[in-house]
């Protein structure tokens, strides 16, 4: 049986470039590169080189990159760092769509008398610029607002959203998690104080992230202990995964323009397939503005999780949304959002393709779903009633 990923949204496959570069530091790069000795200086220069590596690909300065364990914590060191440097101010402003990492930690702040600010989106997943102007007051603090969806691939203005909120004096944070090694980000001209990266989004391992710090913004760490990171961020660092996430970083640079138009071209074909071959069908997000990698389609009067069962049983992986709700029941909180319709949200199914998939896996998909989704119609009571 093939097997096709398609679900790199969720996580990726760490390319064989980004383990050859690892491992020496299982091995005989064993040092703590905060050590005075050889063996730990030995260690450091490499932990300076990826440094610099995640850098490039951001147009940042090395001292402004800071390495965490996971998306997940740089989105909460942002917030948390931010409200603990200005504690005086107790507003915060994102949005319905944003992943979890953001929007359940605010909501967290919320039930510990913080204000929050969901702006909501079209059903297109575009955020209205004049709704995010007012929600802005003398009392906010942050606003954190991703750069791209990770359910539907919208990207949005994060030029056009930094720029009104610096002219507010506001500290700005995005999370660009899904954005990281598809499409150029450039924080030299970019109006954004923080950033938040995951490695395993980008073909290096799960447990490593990181978190970007503009020079001059006022940040309290959320761990606290050593002097690592320059202060920011406390704990011995994971060497392996940081040189890992280094060396992706570098290759993602290499590949990123090429990558967009192919991987563009795949995500294309197999979105005109479907649609052509699969009545009832309906694509969720802004077509014109999305990442290259992501199609999310709804087929009406189905269940996801159904057609995600049935695919896997032909060896194709894909996703009804975030991995981290994949076990919920609950539609998804995006396309709740963005007022996708009852009899489609819950047939929801996300394709995220990679450097990795070719035109025999959107091919096989083409093959594969068309019966899937007619079988499963066919013992639809929904389906029954609109024949």
């Amino acid at each position: 049986m093939k097997e096709v990923y398609a679900d790199n949204n969720a996580t990726t496959r760490v390319a064989p470039e980004v383990k050859e570069a690892m491992l020496p530091f299982f091995e005989d790069l064993y040092g703590n590169p905060s050590s005075m000795h050889h063996f730990g200086a030995q260690v450091e220069k490499h932990l300076i080189y990826a440094r610099e590596q995640v850098a490039s690909l951001l147009n940042a300065d090395p001292e402004e990159i800071v390495f965490t364990s996971c998306g997940t914590e740089s989105d909460n060191a942002a917030i948390h760092g931010t409200l603990a440097s200005y504690p005086e101010k107790r507003h915060i402003v994102t949005t319905k769509v944003e992943h979890n990492a953001v929007l359940h930690y605010c909501r967290h702040l919320q039930k510990n008398g913080y204000k929050v600010t969901e702006l909501a989106v079209d059903r297109l997943g575009r955020l209205n610029l004049d709704e995010l102007q007012n929600s802005l007051s003398d009392d906010t603090a942050i606003v954190s607002i991703m750069y791209a969806n990770n359910e539907t691939g919208v990207v949005f203005p994060i030029e056009q959203i930094g720029q009104i909120v610096k002219d507010r004096g506001i500290v700005f944070h995005t999370d660009a998690v899904q954005a990281g090694g598809k499409i150029p980000l450039n924080l030299s001209t970019l109006p954004v104080d923080f950033l938040s990266l995951s490695g395993h989004k980008l073909h290096a391992p799960k447990g490593v992230g990181v978190l970007y710090i503009r020079k001059g913004t006022r940040f309290s760490p959320l761990l606290i202990g050593g002097h690592q990171e320059h202060g920011r961020r406390a704990g011995t660092e994971n060497v392996p995964y940081i040189v890992g996430i280094g060396k992706a970083c570098e290759l993602a640079q290499s590949y990123m323009e090429e990558e967009r138009i192919r991987i563009g071209n795949l995500r294309d074909r197999l979105e005109i397939e479907l649609l052509k071959s699969i009545p009832k069908a309906r694509v969720n997000g802004d077509q014109g503005n999305r990442l290259p990698n992501t199609l999310n389609i709804s087929f009406e009067s189905v269940e996801g999780e159904s057609i995600l069962l049935l695919l896997s049983k032909e060896g194709i992986g894909a996703s009804s949304g975030s991995a981290c709700t994949s076990g919920s029941l609950e539609p998804s909180h995006v396309l709740r959002a963005m007022g996708v319709p009852f009899n489609a949200i819950h047939g929801s199914v996300r394709f995220s393709l990679s450097r990795y998939n070719t035109e025999g896996d959107i091919s096989y998909i083409i093959e594969k779903l068309p019966s899937i989704i007619g079988r499963l119609r066919e013992m639809s009571p929904f389906w029954s009633a609109l024949s």
